[in-house]
Order: C-alpha cells, then sequence, then structure tokens
C-alpha cells in the first residue's frame, strides 16, 4: 500500500508567498514525484495534451515527469513507470489502457490517477466527477486523497464499475451516442444491438448455487451500485429476465434512455462469484468497453484491486 501516513504537511506541499508556484496541492498524500503517462491517440486526448498537463502540473510544486504512450515501445513505458514507484502515478489514455494501468499498479502498490481520456470515461467520472481530463487532473493534485478501489475480475480483464454480460451489452454504445447526442451513430447502433438483444439467454449461478437463466447479468461494483455501498463485500448483480416480447421491448428502451436497473424485469442481489455460460459467444462490455468471452466465463469479486489518488464520494458528488 502507498505510504499516506503524514503527521504534518510537508512544506514543499504548499505554495506560499516566494514559493513561485500558485496552487496549493492536497494535504492528504505526499506528492513529491509524479509520472504522468499520456496517449495523445487516445479519443478523449489529443496531440497537445502533452504540452497542456506540463503547463497545468507547473503551478504545483510537485517534480513531475511527463511521459508519452507510443508505438512498440507503449507496453515499456508503462512498466518502467511503475517500477520507478513515484508518489503518484497520472495516466491520461483510452479506458481500456487505464483499467490496465490501474490493474498493473495495483499489484505493484503504487497509487494511480486514471484520468479520464477514453470515450465512457466510467471509472474516471466515478472518481473524479467530470470526463474533461484538466479538470479532474487539478482537482486530483488539489483534494485526491487515498482511496481504495473494489472490482471484478473476468479472467485476466478487470472491471471497477461494472460488466454487462449478454446480448443488451450491445446496447451501452448506443446509449453512449445518445448521451453525446450523436442520433446517426445511435440509429445505427441501436439497429445492430436489435437484431442481436433477446435472441438468447445466458445461464449464470452466483456463488455455486441453482442455475438460473436470463436475458443478461450486469455485475456492478462497490463504486457506482446503488444498491450497496463500497463497504460491501460484493459485487452487485443485476439480472435481467423477461417473460414475453413486450417485456422485452420495455427493457430494450429503459436500457437506452432510462434506468433499466428500475424495470420490474431486473432482480438485483449480492455476490462474489458468478459463473456464466450459453450456447455462443457471451457479448460481454467491461467498464464500458467491449472485450471478447467465450461461451464460459467466470467472474470473481476483487475486495481492493488498486488504490486510486481519487476525489472523496462526498466531493465526487458536490463535483457532478
Amino acid at each position: 500500500m502507498p505510504n499516506v501516513e503524514h503527521p504534518e504537511l510537508p512544506k514543499d506541499q504548499t505554495s506560499g508567498s516566494g514559493s513561485g508556484f500558485t496552487t496549493t496541492l492536497t494535504p492528504a498524500v505526499t506528492l513529491g514525484k509524479i509520472i504522468m503517462l499520456i496517449n495523445p491517440m487516445s479519443g478523449g486526448v489529443g496531440n497537445r495534451a502533452g504540452d497542456e498537463a506540463k503547463a497545468i502540473l507547473s503551478e504545483y510544486d510537485v517534480d513531475a515527469d511527463v511521459r508519452i504512450l507510443e508505438g512498440d515501445g507503449f507496453a515499456d513505458t508503462i512498466d518502467e513507470a511503475i517500477s520507478e514507484r513515484p508518489d503518484a502515478l497520472f495516466v491520461l489514455a483510452g479506458d481500456g489502457t487505464a483499467r490496465s494501468v490501474a490493474t498493473l499498479a495495483g499489484q505493484k502498490d503504487v497509487l494511480v490517477a486514471t484520468l479520464p481520456g477514453g470515450t465512457m470515461n466510467m471509472l474516471p467520472k466515478a472518481l473524479y466527477g467530470t470526463g474533461d481530463w484538466k479538470k479532474a487532473l487539478r482537482r486530483t493534485l488539489e483534494q485526491g486523497e487515498p482511496r481504495k478501489v473494489a472490482g471484478g475480475a473476468i479472467g485476466e480483464e478487470y472491471f471497477y464499475c461494472a460488466a454487462i454480460m449478454g446480448a443488451p451489452a450491445l446496447w451501452a454504445p448506443a446509449r453512449e451516442a445518445i448521451r453525446s447526442g450523436k442520433l446517426g451513430e445511435a440509429w445505427s447502433k441501436a439497429r445492430l444491438a436489435f437484431r442481436r438483444a433477446f435472441s438468447g439467454r445466458i445461464r449464470f449461478s452466483l456463488d455455486g448455487k441453482t442455475e438460473e437463466k436470463a436475458e443478461a447479468l450486469v455485475l456492478i461494483t462497490p463504486l457506482i451500485s446503488k444498491a450497496f455501498n463500497e463497504s460491501d463485500p460484493g459485487l452487485e448483480a443485476a439480472a435481467m429476465k423477461t417473460a414475453d416480447t413486450g417485456q422485452a421491448l420495455r427493457l430494450a428502451a429503459n436500457a437506452l434512455f432510462n434506468d433499466w436497473r428500475d424495470d420490474e424485469a431486473v432482480d438485483t442481489r449480492r455476490t462474489r462469484k458468478v459463473k456464466l455460460w450459453g450456447r455462443s459467444r457471451i457479448p460481454a462490455v467491461i467498464d464500458g468497453e467491449t472485450v471478447p468471452v467465450g461461451k464460459e466465463a467466470e467472474v470473481r469479486f476483487v475486495p481492493h484491486a488498486f488504490t486510486a489518488l481519487a476525489l472523496s464520494p462526498q466531493a465526487v458528488e458536490d463535483a457532478g
């Protein structure tokens, strides 16, 4: 675990008169040395992100090293940054890269901040209350505190917000396109989703109990669960079950426009281990990213996957 015990704020954490720095760093953790990894090719980043990050970081009394993720050295750059064990590792990249860096940092007890640089940004929005990486960077530097993050794992793929297993996973890209105002793209994705949705049920077992069937199973972590909080030891399992075509259509509409968990065809429970199987490959979206899953899958709850440098839950709520 990162060392976060500090009897008093180190002198280099403040920016008083004559310091040359304009902004105060968080008192919750020492930030003497940080490394920031940036993938400029990610959809939410851009080629100017490196210079923009350096400009922001120059306002704070911190030794910051900004590194670009690119080409054949992509993975090596990540490994080297983690091996140097900075006080905090910031990553501005796509959803998949952010998840991977968080997982690797967690295995090495390195404090990590996953800034919003992807398409859906589910994890950053849950930790920082914004999809704007510049705002998230400033908020983290000024208000961040160590926060243990639980999650789930499907094989070697970790998720920290939610995993949608089953054909309705195909509705996630359409819903995001609607939220972004891309109605043409949303319509195209919705047509694809509708052709495949509800065409076959998946079978699943929660914690080794009786086999069940559902259109989809959504596994939600304590970080964003409305049913349970971060102190509860498990995932929120929401099974989508429909009895007829009318229910299926209603559930599809709720998946696009409303909170599908409020639908009467959704059954919610807590679980720590899940086994799933189906007649064909199971569509899956984890933290907003489509991932390959075979005809069978096992999901396990991970009580402490990594430690984030993030806002407190109350600060996230206030920021939103």
